[in-house]
């Protein structure tokens, strides 16, 4: 058999070198498209179900939020195990499938169970994490600034250099680390809610539905239809004062009549310094499961220069991680490794062997 294949290949020499040309440039292609990383990804096919109410202890938000979502999603198809994380406000449960099982089609099946389960009202979520794995962590930047407070520089990140990260392809996530969360707090004073008879429900209800827009339908005069709006949506103290909270006879209460409101930020539990020269914010980005980490690196690298002409002046983006210089790094280890083992089986080989004298 195997005389008449090397018969058949010299009878056919054309035919036999176009068609090892063409395996060679096959193989140059796919090796130049071939996905590297610096350690393999063992990580199981998971869906994670985030839940937060800053409100609840850790043992409430077990009892209200981890254990009915463990409850809504138990019996799946090809679930192994679900296993869950119950903090001060906050609810992660996990859900582990078989490795041959889609992720698409789990996260589907995760999230048609999940909207049929028992929550408390104010709640944020129930929502799914990321579509990424516990490696997917490939590229970290920093924002700082002389001239911006950790807010400001925290509330640029999101509504700016966020959502153009984003657009990146292979990214699932882009978080934000560091700076101070703006918020708006209201400091009710109890002696004027007694003053003018109202509650701390009342000023926390008109708070939860006042802000935002709504819509009037359409007005027809003198021929002509114009549409009526309500608005509603709050952009600064002036509008948090302006509330109405209730009406004592016929004279509004405003929010400013029973509590002060102030500009300030959430409660910090970290923090993030750069080079050891002062607070910083620092963004992290996340490819999607299953792709190239040097390829997805490079774009974010490339989108980073991108947005750096559209931040404001004196503010410094840099990056300070990138897997791709990792994985190169690793494999210039390995080829330095492999030219090291040539070396030192060379003289082994090509050294004459030993022959005995005659007695």
């Amino acid at each position: 058999m195997l005389t008449q294949l090397i018969d058949l290949c010299l009878r056919h020499r054309p035919l036999v070198l176009l068609a090892a040309a063409l395996l060679v440039a096959l193989g140059l292609v796919s090796f130049r498209d071939l996905p590297m990383d610096a350690f393999p990804d063992t990580t199981s096919v998971q869906v994670q179900v985030n839940t937060t109410s800053p409100s609840l202890s850790p043992l409430e938000v077990e009892r209200q939020l981890s254990f009915p979502v463990e409850q809504a999603i138990s019996g799946l198809p090809g679930l192994v195990e679900v296993r869950s994380v119950s903090k001060f406000g906050f609810s992660q449960v996990t859900a582990i499938f078989d490795d041959d099982t889609d992720i698409y089609l789990a996260r589907q099946v995760v999230s048609e169970r999940v909207a049929q389960a028992e929550l408390p009202e104010d709640i944020h979520g129930p929502g799914l994490g990321p579509v990424a794995t516990g490696l997917g962590e490939v590229f970290q930047y920093t924002l700082r600034s002389e001239t911006l407070s950790p807010a400001e520089l925290r509330t640029l990140h999101h509504w700016v250099i966020r959502p153009q990260m984003l657009q990146t392809p292979g990214v699932a996530e882009i978080n934000t680390w560091g700076g101070e969360e703006k918020q708006f707090h209201v400091v009710v004073d109890p002696y004027r809610l007694v003053e003018h008879q109202l509650t701390l429900e009342d000023v926390a209800r008109v708070l939860r539905h006042a802000n935002r827009n709504v819509g009037g339908g359409v007005l027809e005069v003198a021929g002509e239809a114009q549409l009526v709006q309500g608005q509603g949506l709050v952009t600064g103290l002036a509008d948090l004062e302006a509330m109405v909270v209730a009406q004592v006879e016929g004279t509004p209460v405003r929010l400013s009549d029973v509590a002060s409101i102030r500009e300030d930020h959430e409660i910090r539990r970290g923090g993030v310094t750069a080079g050891g020269e002062g607070e910083a914010v620092l963004g992290l980005g996340f490819m999607l499961m299953g792709e190239n980490s040097r390829e997805v690196t490079k774009a974010l690298e490339q989108r980073l220069d991108a947005v750096r002409p559209s931040l404001p002046e004196g503010v410094e983006l840099t990056p300070v991680y990138s897997r791709s210089e990792l994985v190169n790094a690793v494999l210039r280890t390995v080829r330095e490794t492999c030219s090291r083992a040539r070396c030192w089986s060379s003289p082994c080989s090509s050294s004459p062997s030993a022959t005995s004298a005659p007695g």
